[in-house]
Order: C-alpha cells, then sequence, then structure tokens
C-alpha cells in the first residue's frame, strides 16, 4: 500500500498536517501531542536549531536568533538572519515542512512522500513557486498548491454534499487575508471569486497594539521600549497575550515588570480597553472591507443574497473583526468550521481528491484565477510613445486551468525583438503591478505592424502559469515557465539548499518536550518577580537535575510539575 498524500496548512503564525480517515479529516499530533505547530524556527548558542513550539518560547528571549512570520516573504530574495546563520524564507519554511513531515510520519508509522500544500488564494506566482519549492527542500513531492479558503470550502462542503448554499469564506490568519466568494450545489463546490490582501494578518493587528501601547509608555516614562530589541520582543509578547485576552473581556493590563529600556528598568501596568484597541485597528479593519467588496462585486452578488459566512484563521476570533463581518453581511458568522484547523482539513480532503479516495467521490470542485495576468505593451499616441500598458490576457475569476491566447505585433520599423514582460496585477500601469518574468522573443524584420507574435497563458490547478510565444509568420515558438521571478530558486539551488539543511543540528523529536518545557519556562521567568520567581527557580532546577541523572520516569515527573506551574503562573501574567 503507497503512503497517503498529506494535506499541510503552512501558515504564517501556526501550521497544521491533517489526512482523511474514515469519512472525515483528521489533524495529525505533532510530538507534543498538539495539531498546531507555530512556524517558528530559532538557532540556540550551540547552534542547534529548533522548530515549533520550542521555539517560539525563544521568541521573548532570544529575537535575535529567532525568526517568525517569514511567510510573508515567500518568493521574494529577503533573508533573515538568525544568530550567525541567514535563511531564505523558503529555507525557513522548509524546516517548518520537514517537522511537519516528520510528525506524518510518526502517526502513520512509515515515511511520507508527497503532500497538498495551502496557500494564500492571493499568492503570486512567485509566491507559489516558492511554497513548491520550501516542500522539495523539506523532502516532499508538491504537485498540488491549493488556495486556503478553498481548502475551508472543502473542509465545509464534505458536511454539506445535499445542501444549495450560497457562501463567504474570510480567512484572517496571522499574516494573511483572504475573501472567496462560492457556492455549493449537492457536492460541487464553485469558487465565483476571489480577493484578499497577502500582507494583512493577526500579526497586524498585534503589531499596531504594541506600537501604540509602547506609545503610551512614552508618554508616561520617557522610555520607548521600540528603541531596545530586547525589551520590545518582551513587551510585544505581553501585549499579543493582552489581544487574546480582549477576545473574552473588555479591560485588560498590560504587564510587564523589570523591562530594560535604554540603561532604565520600568515596571509596565498599562491598562487598555477592548474600545481603546479597536480604535487603532481602525485602519486594518478598513483593509479587511475592500476585499469583501470587491469580491462580492465580482461574483455579481449583494451581501443579502449570501447565506453563510463561514470565518477560518486564528484573527477571525478577534471580536472586532466578526462585528464587521455582521455589520457588512446583516448576520452572524458561522462557526461550523473549526477556526485554526479547518484549512488543513480541506488541504487533507484535496488530498484524498488527487488519490482517487473513494470517501470524496461526491466532492467536485472548481476554482478560480485570483489576479488578472497579462503582458506590459506600448502604443503610439499621436507622435508620442506610451510604454507600461497592461494588457490582460486571463482576466480575474477565470475559471481554471484555463488557456488564452492575445496578439500582438511590433511596433517600430526594422524591430527584431519583442521583449516579452509578464505581469499580475488590477492596475492599468504595469509598474503598479507585480512582475513575475520576461524573454526576448525574436522576429523577422519588417515595416512596424507587419511582424505578429500569439501569447499564449496556460494557469493550472496550483496556479503556476506558462507563458508560450508563436511567430505568426514562421511559426516558431518558445515557452517560459516564469522562472527569472525575485525569490525563485533553480532545481540546483533546491538540491544545494537541501544538503545544507541535512548538515544543520535540529533537535531530536525525543527530546523535544524537555526542550519546549525548559524554553517556556525560561520565557515565563523574565516576566516573574519575589516568591513567583523563587518557585520557578527551584521547578527548573528539580527539572535540569533530572536531565542530568537520565532516569526517565524522574523526568517525567519533574516536566509535568514544571509545566503545570508555568500553566499556573502564566494565568497570572
Amino acid at each position: 500500500m503507497s503512503a497517503p498524500i498529506i494535506g499541510i496548512d503552512l501558515g504564517t503564525t501556526n501550521s497544521a498536517v491533517a489526512i482523511l480517515q474514515g469519512d472525515g479529516a483528521v489533524l495529525l499530533p505533532n510530538a507534543l501531542g498538539r495539531h498546531l505547530t507555530p512556524s517558528v524556527v530559532s538557532l540556540d548558542d550551540d547552534g542547534v536549531l529548533h522548530v515549533g513550539d520550542a521555539a517560539h518560547a525563544r521568541l521573548a528571549t532570544a529575537p535575535d536568533r529567532t525568526a517568525a512570520a517569514f511567510k510573508r516573504d515567500m518568493g521574494t530574495e529577503v533573508r533573515v538572519r538568525i544568530g550567525s546563520k541567514e535563511f531564505s524564507p523558503q529555507q525557513l519554511s522548509a524546516l517548518v515542512l520537514k517537522s511537519l513531515k516528520a510528525d506524518a510520519e510518526a502517526y502513520l508509522g512509515h515515511p511520507v512522500e508527497e503532500a497538498v500544500v495551502t496557500v494564500p488564494a492571493y499568492f503570486n506566482d512567485s509566491q507559489r513557486q516558492a511554497t513548491r519549492a520550501a516542500g522539495e527542500i523539506a523532502g516532499l513531492r508538491v504537485d498540488r498548491i491549493i488556495n486556503e479558503p478553498t481548502a475551508a470550502a472543502l473542509a465545509y462542503g464534505l458536511h454539506a454534499l445535499d445542501e444549495e448554499i450560497q457562501a463567504v469564506v474570510l480567512d484572517l490568519g496571522g499574516g494573511t487575508f483572504d475573501v472567496t466568494v462560492l457556492e455549493i450545489i449537492e457536492g460541487v463546490i464553485e469558487i465565483q471569486s476571489s480577493a484578499g490582501d497577502s500582507r494583512l494578518g493577526g500579526e497586524d493587528f498585534a503589531d499596531r497594539l504594541a506600537t501604540r501601547a509602547a506609545a503610551r509608555v512614552l508618554a508616561e516614562t520617557g522610555a520607548d521600549p521600540r528603541t531596545d530589541p530586547g525589551a520590545f520582543a518582551r513587551f510585544r509578547e505581553a501585549c499579543e497575550r493582552a489581544k487574546r485576552r480582549l477576545s473574552d473581556e473588555s479591560i485588560t493590563r498590560i504587564v510587564v515588570p523589570a523591562l530594560t529600556v535604554g540603561g532604565r528598568t520600568l515596571d509596565v501596568d498599562l491598562e487598555i480597553t477592548r474600545e481603546d484597541v479597536e480604535a487603532w485597528w481602525q485602519p486594518l479593519l478598513e483593509r479587511i472591507e475592500k476585499p469583501i467588496r470587491r469580491a462580492l462585486s465580482d461574483a455579481k452578488l449583494r451581501p443579502n443574497e449570501v447565506d453563510e459566512v463561514l470565518l477560518v484563521g486564528g484573527a477571525t476570533r478577534t471580536p472586532a473583526v466578526r462585528a464587521l463581518a455582521a455589520r457588512l453581511f446583516g448576520r452572524l458568522p458561522s462557526h461550523q468550521l473549526p477556526a485554526d484547523e479547518a484549512v488543513a482539513m480541506g488541504a487533507a480532503i484535496q488530498a484524498a481528491l488527487k488519490e482517487g479516495n473513494e470517501a470524496v467521490d461526491d466532492l467536485v470542485v472548481t476554482d478560480v484565477a485570483p489576479f488578472s495576468m497579462g503582458i506590459g505593451t506600448s502604443t503610439e499616441v499621436g507622435e508620442r510613445r506610451v510604454a507600461g500598458i497592461f494588457a490582460p490576457i486571463i482576466e480575474r475569476g477565470t475559471v481554471i486551468p484555463c488557456s488564452r491566447s492575445e496578439q500582438f505585433s511590433t511596433i517600430s520599423d526594422g524591430q527584431k525583438v519583442i521583449h516579452i514582460e509578464v505581469f499580475q496585477g488590477e492596475h492599468a500601469q504595469t509598474s503598479r503591478n507585480h512582475k513575475l518574468g520576461d524573454y526576448e522573443v525574436r522576429v523577422p524584420p519588417g515595416p512596424a505592424g507587419t511582424e505578429a507574435i500569439d501569447v499564449r497563458f496556460t494557469y493550472d490547478l496550483n496556479g503556476i502559469l506558462e507563458v508560450e510565444t508563436t511567430v505568426l509568420s514562421t511559426e516558431r515558438k518558445s515557452s517560459l515557465v516564469i522562472q527569472n521571478s525575485p525569490g525563485r530558486l533553480s532545481q540546483k539551488q533546491i538540491d544545494s539548499a537541501r544538503r545544507d539543511m541535512e548538515r544543520l543540528k535540529i533537535h531530536p523529536r525525543d527530546l523535544l518536550p524537555n526542550t519546549v518545557a525548559l524554553e517556556r519556562a525560561d520565557a515565563l521567568h523574565a516576566e516573574l518577580r519575589a516568591d513567583a520567581r523563587a518557585a520557578l527557580n527551584r521547578a527548573i532546577a528539580s527539572f535540569r537535575g533530572a536531565l542530568e541523572a537520565q532516569d526517565p520516569e524522574w523526568i517525567d515527573d519533574a516536566r509535568a510539575q514544571l509545566n503545570g506551574l508555568v500553566d499556573s503562573l502564566s494565568r497570572g501574567v
């Protein structure tokens, strides 16, 4: 029996892996028994890489040696420094994928070779190709990429096979926002439109809260936590906890004892209200509203024609986001899908569809292109030549897979080369759109307008674009699967990155619970004082003693006591 294809939600804040079991999708536990793995990588003082919970605990204690939210830079040339090493976003994502792969293999008891990986619907071609490259570096074949809200729709549709529903999925994760309009009719899920913002998510809400709260500290004390990376990491972590509490409370406090800023030690204790924070967030909420209205317009729907509003992504737990959805659609959003798990569940269902699993025989899904795609052109206006005009070849909202072509001709006498520049976007000027790549097509010289080329765009279900040109007079063809956009890795680079990963010292899975326990305790230690800190010190010392003794039973007991104390003390911070 061949290994099943796994479904992976590669998230900005958290990631998850799932498979289809029986008639439903289930999330697989990581080494700590948890279904969500933080998308965080950290390098300790011994040069050992930590991924997931242990790395997340180091965000506040070792911010210069820890990386998070790198998904936002996928498909770019950004390099992320962690301690003495530099990584590309693809390599960091590969480390997370490799950790999820190991979790799946531990659960299933055999190797895993292939995965369906989700991406935001508004990811461009470069970002999608980078995601596929990250999978290859991690040792996974990623033949199928699926949009996150489409995955959520699959998770919902599996339980609504006999219904007819017009629905909207609002997917607000840690780093991206997508809105997808869809219709479900007897197991057929038809995606009608998608829109979004690939740089808007829960991290922005936390950042804005932390920035405004830091400004209050500055006004009250004359010290600005934002000027010290280590201090601001601790301060932001406290703000993140306060943000979560405000989902259930109307007033809370941001407490950071013994915060050292510019040589001064402060005891920060700020009271903030939900009303305060929602006022700070208003510009972000307005950014959410714009793509929703555009997606509805593209689908030719009014808000009152929507039967279900499905919220996906941990940031949709924010009351302000739920209130915005309720106001726009005139109905309370649905809670049928687990916000943090729905995308991974949908990826597992797509994996089962790819395998031909009988359990999903009655499920069919169609998707659409979230962007318009085309080339840059020039035209003559009087005696002037105007360049940089965007000519769409595939319009956004076109059902995929699809193939479309347009003809273009030379603009100068004796012209021998046509320069093809490929763009994604909706603006009339190419300079305002996202450039995917370019190449040159040679044509026979002749009078302007006498030589023409056919430019064909083919866009597949993974959101990957191929461009083919044909010189009409010679029938000479050339094609380009966009390879030279920023951040794109060649196969040689992928192989090199995989070899580099094999040389990295990655913390063993069987020791992960111990590492996480210590990192959580160390992170909390910085927030405590007096008796609470002394009690935690004793528990940490006892646990380290157990580790030194290498007695499994003693280690398990000491770890349980330490974790229990950390959980208890954390509730008071």
